[in-house]
């Protein structure tokens, strides 16, 4: 077998695009891939765990490490601060492991900035009206938070070429298997 490096893969799409799946999913079949806990001044969702599912900070704190240069990348998404811990992708990538960030567009372009190696990965619904269906389904939208998040996915497909892969998540076992197929391709190369 080939030697392998290890890479960082950034995972991002619109709000709906089904990224937090699939990046399950591949987690479960490439178990060696680090996983970076995000950093967020949200509150806790009805199972999320603190260390777990995010960091939750106070926005206070959250500032403090932004003005700290701790961020590999943050943003304001949907009204609350998100970002990555350049702990936590040193930790891992030290590791000798790749490593997989799901992050949202704003962050991913600024990945590309501070680590130009990093290979961007875009998931994306298979159409507008999918994703409208998808976000409703989770029944924690409101109209003008469904409203904000449609208008935002748009933007965000504008930006698509700025990324190294596509993936579009119609059929799961399909958008997993390309996934799986990307990563060890890169991680060859």
């Amino acid at each position: 077998m080939g030697e392998t490096t290890s890479k960082l893969f950034v995972v991002s799409g619109p709000s709906g695009a089904g990224k937090g799946t699939l990046v399950a999913r591949v987690r479960a079949e490439l178990p060696d891939l680090g996983l970076t806990v995000s950093a967020t001044t949200r509150s806790p969702r009805a199972g999320e765990v603190d260390g777990t599912s995010y960091y939750f900070l106070t926005p206070d704190e959250f500032q403090r490490r932004v003005d700290a240069g701790e961020f590999i990348e943050w943003a304001h998404v949907h009204g609350n601060c998100y970002g990555t811990l350049k702990s936590e992708v040193e930790r891992n990538l030290s590791a000798g492991s790749s490593l997989i960030l799901e992050i949202d567009v704003q962050g991913a372009l600024q990945v590309r900035e501070r680590m130009p190696e990093a290979v961007l990965i875009f998931i994306k619904p298979p159409s507008l009206e999918v994703l409208a269906e998808r976000l409703r389904g989770r029944g924690t939208e409101t109209e003008d938070s469904l409203a904000l998040r449609l208008a935002n996915a748009e933007r965000e497909l504008a930006l698509i070429d700025r990324y190294d892969e596509v993936v579009v998540n119609d059929d799961l076992d399909e958008a997993v298997d390309a996934l799986i197929g990307i990563i060890k391709n890169h991680e060859r190369s």
